[in-house]
């Protein structure tokens, strides 16, 4: 990680850690007040109610139960106790074995009522624990005894029930608040760093780039420090900058005897190393000052080391000697497990007034070329054998349009019976011959050869649409409207079949170069493959996305039975299908217009789970 970004993650990280921090305390300290005000509610009601109770006892009869169960101010400020009071889902009196004597709900009085837990010890808990009750989705109890002050006894308890269901929502609303403050943050904090950095980092962004550039091998280089702490610092770069221009010229021809001498191609390395043929430099005097990365293969050190009968020396020493150019030769790698075929040469390195100032050996891998000259190849013979099953194809057509057209006749002289002349009432009339039958199973055998015959007609055309598609139109294309169509044209299959189609196209994704006629084929084939796949209901997702490189996705995934592994690297071949009345062109066409739009199409498939085709193609 650079150190903009170090600075950038730093700033942004200490923001929202402080915003977390405080949007915690906020939400705990609001959890603590909601839970401390619902505790508060239940037990002023529970202490009204218990006022009346005893007032009611103390004035009425000997039963106390009984003096409850028929006042009414008891009963209207239990029956109003929840409506009026947030939080509180009922009130309940109850004697000493917890049946109900009285309750918001009459239906459940003269029942024993199952005690719930208090509410009261999580009113002063710790805020996480105050957390968990108010999303444990369960019913606490504020409970008083009654006590008959005649009789000096506890004979009863009022139970006030109160839920979290507002704690909660009022808990939601400030974590909402916080994914907000916490968003807002994280954004404005973010752009504020970057501004900071780039604003703070830019000295070391300027010398960093001094700093490539001299590494690439550029000269005079100099940097533009404004700021006073690093003035010093620039003055300093700058002077090493021109001692290593100085020395990098290596050649000066106003010098008696200037030639390249070792040492001096460091202004070249940089390029020599990116260089796929291997190239080499050397003195009048036959040293070695420079080797890129290529020469390697042919174990080039120095002259001394290759073997006298090397070629590589030969052609080296020849050039140095005779001053001229030399090659190209044909030759191979030292290592004998290096079958590579190289073309070498060499060339003359003169300076401007005519002087020799050393020689180049350049190495030229031709193996890679023969290999790309015998793939150009191949693809031409694929594509004269593709025109050429073409033609043969289309002349076939002919023949087989013809055979279908005279089993078409012969069949209807098949139906016909052959008949007399002048026979019968009517000179002019036909009657069948006697005892003519035609045999029983020659009608079946045409039939067969019929379907036979349609079928390879059928194969033809797959294979001609196959080989020579129509030619393609494209155009900008937008996805979202495209993706509506094929929703509109699938509905009905999908609601046949009980399955749930969702789509997720927006109208802001990028239009993509696509001819919209055999875009909406290909899509199209693979929603009805996926709703064939679904045979007892499922969802079919249509999703469209944005991906690298300026590409757009679009994902068509069923929850079918899926692809069993053997198959799944079958199911682009012409011709290849596991269905019973299949073709097998379907999914062969899918792959063939993806590759006209220059696009590419990834399966994965787990048997009873499911199949996701993902289709990928360039923006427009």
């Amino acid at each position: 990680m650079g150190i903009k970004a170090k600075q950038v993650a730093g700033v942004t990280t200490l923001v929202v850690v402080v915003v977390v921090a405080f949007s915690v305390y906020h939400v705990a300290t609001l959890l603590s007040m909601n839970v401390e005000e619902t505790a508060t509610r239940g037990q002023m009601l529970a202490e009204a109610i218990l006022q009346r109770a005893k007032e009611v006892v103390a004035q009425g009869p000997a039963d106390p139960y009984e003096a409850i169960r028929a006042d009414g101010g008891i009963r209207s400020m239990i029956e109003a106790s929840t409506p009026n009071w947030p939080g509180v889902t009922y009130v309940a009196i109850v004697n000493k074995d917890g049946v109900a004597i009285a309750h918001s709900y009459p239906s459940i009085e003269g029942e024993k009522l199952a005690k719930q837990e208090d509410f009261t010890p999580f009113s002063v808990g710790k805020p996480w624990t105050q957390f968990s009750v108010v999303y444990s989705d369960r019913i606490l109890e504020i409970s008083l005894p009654i006590r008959d002050d005649r009789q000096n006894t506890d004979f009863g308890e009022i139970r006030v029930g109160v839920t979290t269901t507002l704690i909660r929502s009022e808990v939601r609303k400030a974590v909402s608040a916080t994914i907000g403050a916490i968003l807002v943050a994280l954004i404005a904090s973010s752009l504020v760093a970057m501004l900071l950095s780039q604003w703070m980092l830019r000295p070391i962004h300027v010398i960093q780039s001094g700093l490539s550039r001299l590494g690439r091998g550029e000269l005079d280089v100099k940097l533009d420090l404004e700021e006073q702490e690093f003035r010093d610092l620039g003055n300093s770069f700058d002077a090493i900058s021109a001692q290593l221009s100085a020395m990098g010229r290596g050649v000066k021809p106003d010098q008696p005897g200037g030639e390249l001498r070792p040492g001096s191609a460091t202004d070249l390395e940089s390029v020599m190393d990116n260089l796929e043929d291997a190239v080499a430099l050397f003195s009048p005097r036959g040293e070695l000052i420079f080797a890129n990365k290529s020469m390697d293969a042919l174990q080039l050190r120095t002259l001394d080391t290759l073997p006298p009968d090397s070629a590589v020396r030969q052609v080296v020493e020849r050039t140095l000697a005779g001053r001229k150019s030399q090659g190209p030769i044909s030759i191979a790698g030292l290592d004998p497990a290096d079958a590579t075929e190289r073309l070498l040469m060499t060339h003359v390195i003169e300076d401007t007034g005519g002087r020799f100032l050393g020689a180049m050996v350049v190495a030229r891998n031709i193996g890679y070329l023969s290999q790309v000259q015998s793939t150009l190849n191949y693809s031409r013979k694929l594509a004269a054998l593709g025109r050429l099953m073409a033609g043969v194809a289309h002349e076939v057509k002919n023949p087989l349009n013809a055979m279908t057209i005279h089993l078409e006749l012969l069949k209807q002289k098949l139906a016909r019976q052959p008949a007399i002349a002048g026979a019968g009432p009517d000179p002019g009339a036909r009657i069948a011959a006697p005892g003519f039958t035609s045999p029983p199973d020659v009608n079946k055998h045409v039939d067969i050869i019929s379907k036979e015959i349609r079928r390879l007609d059928e194969v033809l055309n797959g294979f001609l649409k196959f080989a020579r598609p129509d030619e393609l139109k494209l155009q900008p294309v937008r996805l979202a409207s495209l993706i509506s169509d094929i929703q509109t044209s699938v509905a009905p299959e999908a609601s046949r079949r009980h399955i749930t189609m969702k789509v997720e196209c927006p109208e802001s994704l990028p239009e993509i170069n696509a001819d919209p006629g055999m875009l909406s084929q290909a899509m199209l084939n693979l929603a009805l493959n996926a709703c064939q796949a679904m045979p007892d209901g499922g969802t079919l997702r249509i999703t469209c996305r944005t991906a690298s490189r300026r590409r757009v996705e679009i994902d068509i995934e069923d929850t079918g039975i899926g692809i069993p592994p053997e198959n799944l690297g079958r199911i682009f071949d012409l011709y290849f299908t596991t269905k019973e009345k299949g073709s097998g062109i379907g999914l062969s066409m899918v792959y063939r217009i993806v590759q006209l739009h220059d696009g590419e199409v990834e399966v994965q498939s787990t048997p009873g789970r499911g199949t996701r085709f993902r289709l990928t193609f360039p923006q427009a």
